[in-house]
């Protein structure tokens, strides 16, 4: 499960500029609003790493209700080892699909292929899943990108990096923003500096130039993903959940601050949320992110979490960024209680 560990402070954060491209032609990754073919997903199935069978079931069921609701838009691929399949049937409509391509967890934004375009064909731009530098098992969630792309008969183009799609957002027109926290970090990418992971990430997305804040080391499993707090939903245009009352010695609360100053002194436009204050899950570890939805064809999927007053302008402002797309909220506790959301158990496959 994703957890804090540490406590330990943000530090400065920088604006740079486009880095060297990867070898062979450019790569693209458009939008996530852009039309898509398919949606991918995960099943979570490991017992030692959820440690609950009860609550394995509770996250097995909230990633069909996940996968059902997509469904209704575009199609949906559902990895799981074929053992599992029968289990999860019971659970999914028929418009989802599955493949047998073992899974551990669900985080499919993360270990899940990452496609792109290359000379106008489809291709994986590979960022090798570590679990999250190692803080959790992966034998098999480290090769689903890889087998997803040798099924699907398209080429592994390898970006040098290990991380995590989670850990940086696009805005599909040459714009990157991330945190250094989950990307210059020995537990992924030891003895590579800030600019040379920056090149490989542009290269990665075929992006022109990132924005980077610090972000938050040894909190979380994940080092602070940014898709937790801040989202592109256009260019130049951001949509962020802030708390309304900053608790000064919340390392997370300072981190966000930074952020939200970085992507300002870049000139981006910012249209902040408040987090939910009333919450069906109490714990500090959980997450509570509106900012974690996920834009399929014709929808947003977000997650709403009891507090009718923010629950609404998280659903207005989803609205006011994607007119004319249906917007769904869903209960996902489960997934916040692991330190996640629905935009982390998803990833996009492009038209």
């Amino acid at each position: 499960m994703r957890r804090r560990d540490l406590m330990l402070g943000a530090a400065a954060f920088g604006v740079t500029a486009k880095g060297s491209a990867m070898a062979g032609s450019p790569l693209h990754i458009p939008p996530e609003e852009a039309p898509h073919a398919q949606t991918f997903m995960m099943w979570p199935s490991s017992l030692p790493v959820y440690g609950d069978r009860v609550f394995l079931r509770m996250a097995q069921r909230t990633i069909a209700d996940i996968a059902n609701t997509i469904a209704q838009f575009e199609p949906v691929i559902l990895l799981a080892d074929a053992a599992q399949h029968a289990t999860a049937r019971k659970w999914l409509s028929d418009a989802v699909t599955l493949w047998d391509v073992p899974t551990e967890d669900l985080w499919a934004r993360d270990a899940g292929p990452l496609f792109a375009f290359q000379d106008g064909e489809l291709v994986v731009s590979h960022i090798q899943f570590n679990g999250w530098g190692n803080k959790q098992q992966h034998r098999h969630d480290g090769q689903v990108a890889a087998r997803v792309a040798a099924r699907m008969g398209i080429p592994l183009i390898d970006s040098g990096l290990k991380g995590e799609p989670g850990g940086v957002e696009h805005d599909g027109h040459g714009l990157l923003m991330a945190h250094e926290s989950s990307w210059v970090n020995p537990n992924r990418n030891p003895g590579l500096s800030r600019g040379q992971v920056e090149d490989r990430l542009l290269a990665a997305y075929g992006a022109e130039r990132m924005i980077w804040a610090r972000g938050v080391y040894g909190e979380d499993i994940t080092d602070y993903h940014i898709d937790a707090l801040a989202r592109f939903t256009g260019p130049g245009r951001v949509l962020m959940n802030l708390p309304d009352a900053p608790v000064t010695d919340d390392p997370f609360h300072l981190a966000a601050l930074e952020t939200h100053d970085a992507l300002k002194a870049a000139g981006l436009e910012i249209d902040v949320i408040p987090e939910p204050e009333i919450r069906r899950v109490a714990s500090i570890e959980f997450v509570a992110s509106y900012a974690n939805y996920y834009v399929c064809n014709g929808a947003v999927i977000a997650a709403q979490f009891g507090d009718e007053t923010a629950d609404t302008i998280a659903v207005e402002a989803l609205q006011r960024h994607y007119p004319g797309r249906e917007v769904i909220t869903l209960n996902v506790d489960v997934l916040g209680e692991l330190g996640g959301g629905i935009h982390c158990a998803t990833q996009q496959m492009p038209a």
